[in-house]
């Protein structure tokens, strides 16, 4: 039951990341989100996963790594803006 309520709130912590890379790859505005935060996710999720490998928490691990990749998605969109 515990990993079940940690796959769900994965899940729909990326499903809402997933939403904001493209609403923002949508907009017009490349300023819409600063590159700050970006560098803030990928740095968080990058030390995050390193973290949750040596803790053996896959659950962690996974989230981690697809928030980092996010991070490099919705940077990579929003460069391709210029």
């Amino acid at each position: 039951m515990t990993d079940i309520i940690g796959w769900t709130a994965s899940a729909i912590l990326l499903a809402t990341l997933v939403r904001q890379i493209a609403k923002q790859s949508a907009s017009k505005d490349r300023e819409a989100v600063s590159t700050w935060l970006f560098l803030g996710q990928a740095s968080a999720s990058l030390l995050f996963v390193v973290y949750s490998v040596l803790l053996e928490n896959w659950v962690f691990t996974v989230t981690n790594s697809c928030l980092l990749i996010t991070a490099i998605v919705g940077q990579i969109l929003t460069r391709r803006k210029t």
